[in-house]
């Protein structure tokens, strides 16, 4: 291709992506909103778990030094991790973790996919909503450039 026609088939190319991507827009945008929405997952803790878990273990690592702390963090309280500016929200504790649907909840209260739903927030800002899985710590890991976070155990009431 001579740098001619490369001259006057560039401009083309991006006019067509361009066209393209606002096509997808108003697409979108006609979409009703319901269909726009992400639909919420909802935490359901079975009668038989509930009230039979006292705290969760945390492993806070500290990336730049290397060094690992661990914290027993009540289920639904809040804990600053010291020296960190990050609050650490502690909610649900699911021992045997399934998703069912949009329902999230426990098979059983056997300790078979422990899990627990964390919020973490910086400067009063949230900067994670997620679960920790004690069986799959690299599963939807929260990526924070010093800290990283660990379930590590559990306790019982």
């Amino acid at each position: 291709m001579t740098r001619r026609m490369r001259l006057l088939f560039l401009p083309l190319l991006a006019l067509i992506a361009f066209v393209g991507c606002t096509q997808k827009e108003e697409k979108n945008q006609a979409a009703p909103k319901s269909q726009q929405a992400k639909k919420e997952s909802q935490v359901v803790v079975p009668e038989n778990v509930k009230g039979k878990w006292k705290a969760v273990k945390i492993a806070v690592i500290d990336k730049n030094s290397g060094k690992q702390s661990v914290y027993s963090v009540p289920v639904n309280s809040e804990f600053p991790i010291p020296n960190s500016g990050l609050l650490l929200k502690v909610g649900d504790f699911l021992p045997h973790f399934v998703m069912e649907g949009t329902a999230l909840t426990s098979r059983s209260n056997d300790p078979k996919n422990p899990a627990v739903q964390i919020r973490i927030e910086e400067g009063g800002r949230e900067i994670f909503k997620g679960w920790l899985f004690a069986n799959f710590p690299t599963t939807h890991a929260f990526q924070h450039p010093q800290y990283g976070f660990t379930l590590v155990g559990y306790q019982p009431a």
